[in-house]
């Protein structure tokens, strides 16, 4: 069963045209600065797009002897006139 992360998180929200090599920068700054990274999106080609932003940041921080791997989880996300499922990905270190 996957995990639930909670609404109040510090979320990077991925869209399909997310650029993969910006939000891979963005974790490995989030997981330097010592936060919980969170990746939010909504569709087969954001998660697309998010995956390939974790491969490229775990071969970003992999010289400083970090390492990362990821918890998916379920969220809603308010719409505006209606209510999706979408999908997180903490980043966890170690």
């Amino acid at each position: 069963m996957a995990a639930q992360h909670g609404q109040s998180d510090d979320v990077l929200r991925v869209a399909s045209g997310t650029p993969v090599g910006d939000l891979a920068s963005a974790i490995a700054h989030g997981v330097y600065d010592g936060r919980e990274v969170v990746l939010r999106y909504v569709g087969a080609a954001a998660g697309q797009q998010a995956i390939k932003a974790v491969a490229v940041a775990r071969g970003m921080v992999a010289p400083r002897g970090i390492d990362l791997s990821i918890v998916p989880g379920f969220c809603d996300i308010d719409m505006g006139d209606k209510v999706v499922t979408g999908i997180t990905l903490k980043v966890v270190v170690g």
